[in-house]
């Protein structure tokens, strides 16, 4: 495949604004989870994004204006991001450059908020609610492309939780196609009543903190998160600018879908294990040499278990794996890329995160689940993302010597 590096990134959660805070939260062993307060009655623990409310939004692109283009803000804003975006427009041209982002909800809850305001059921909604530039699917890149003055190809993908790991993809491909030289990769999903209130409705929701892997496990806990890294070719350019963030090479990637259910994953495990075969595949690796897995790990019974069987059969027991979403609860199309940049803080430390909250392994499970931080040597890690309908993607991330 194309030689692919990431030379900036950024991601802003619960876990904190930008890779230091992420980083310190890790090393540091926040509890960043909280009581839901976002709704009432509330539904378990949230990760919740400070600030976002209050957050300046650009006065030129005011018809973008909603939570989660909120949230892509915070994110464009922090790490040095725009900066590196900017030396790299300079370098391209603002047309070669791509913009492929991933979101599952997108701005819906400004929609929401419309509706809950109406003087009457059957009223309309008032016409400032601009659905096109705040719900509607393309509102993430299109915003994200105006706050850059990029002009080149943007797409969206919502495959669920796999969202933002399938972008990688997408973009991989449209580079390796000659039709861009680099591409903005990343993505955003922020809190909505009909995430929260959905979950709920499917009794997916924890009423404690999340326990991935657990043998007490009990749900998800619901958060929000934004990210972005800045993909291209590593001969593409010079580089001065070193944003926080950067320094990996994209090896391989595997996708598949098994459509097994609408919500429920297939319990045998074989459409992941199917899309971490190809993903080591194209990078040229035995699973041997994987060092570290980021698991999709939402603590509920059903996609944990799913995800130990489809490790396990490829992995066995020798790799060790742990799933962050103790810490920055469950992203949905954000996933991805938050979890992709808790990848590089691992392998620019050398440091394996562990099972937040998590206290015992599923006497079930087979895979070396850390319930313990472990320092050692990280030479390529892989990403998981695992979504509803069967969407499943796997990265492999490498150094770049």
């Amino acid at each position: 495949m194309t030689d692919l590096i990431i030379t900036a990134g950024t991601a802003i959660s619960a876990m904190g604004r930008g890779v230091d805070a992420t980083r310190v939260c890790i090393l540091e062993q926040h509890q960043t989870l909280q009581p839901d307060t976002f709704q009432s009655p509330g539904h378990g623990y949230i990760g919740r994004v400070a600030g976002v409310e209050t957050h300046p939004f650009p006065a030129a692109l005011t018809q973008f204006d909603c939570r989660n283009n909120r949230l892509a803000d915070m994110a464009l804003t922090t790490d040095g991001f725009t900066e590196a975006v900017l030396e790299a427009r300079a370098h391209y041209g603002h047309h070669r450059i791509a913009v492929i982002m991933g979101t599952s909800t997108s701005g819906i809850l400004t929609t929401e908020e419309a509706y809950a305001a109406r003087p009457c059921e059957d009223a309309p909604l008032p016409p400032n609610v601009l659905y096109e530039n705040t719900q509607d699917l393309s509102s993430l890149p299109r915003y994200v492309a105006a706050r850059l003055n990029i002009t080149g190809p943007t797409l969206t993908i919502s495959n669920a939780c796999a969202s933002s790991t399938r972008a990688f993809i997408d973009a991989a491909h449209l580079i390796a196609s000659g039709l861009c030289d680099a591409a903005i990769v990343g993505g955003a999903d922020s809190l909505c009543h009909m995430t929260l209130q959905g979950f709920a409705s499917l009794g997916l929701v924890s009423a404690s903190p999340t326990r991935p892997c657990d043998a007490k496990r009990s749900g998800i806990s619901i958060g929000e998160a934004a990210g972005f890294v800045l993909l291209e070719r590593s001969n593409g350019r010079p580089r001065s600018i070193k944003p926080a963030g950067y320094g990996l090479r994209l090896l391989g990637y595997g996708a598949s879908s098994d459509g097994h259910h609408m919500s429920s994953p297939d319990p045998t495990g074989s459409g992941a294990a199917h899309a971490m075969k190809k993903a080591l595949d194209r990078a040229g690796l035995a699973p041997e040499a994987i060092d570290y897995i980021n698991m999709h790990g939402t603590g509920t019974q059903a996609n944990d278990q799913m995800e130990d069987k489809a490790m396990a059969s490829l992995f066995g027991s020798s790799v060790p794996c742990s799933s962050t979403k103790g810490w920055s609860g469950h992203t949905l199309g954000a996933s991805g890329i938050l979890e992709s940049m808790i990848c590089a803080i691992a392998m620019q430390d050398q440091y394996l995160p562990h099972c937040m909250n998590s206290q015992m392994v599923d006497p079930l499970f087979q895979s070396d689940i850390l319930l313990v931080p472990r320092h050692g040597k990280l030479n390529y890690v892989m990403n998981n993302s695992f979504g509803f309908g069967g969407t499943n993607s796997s990265l492999i991330f490498g150094p770049l010597t």
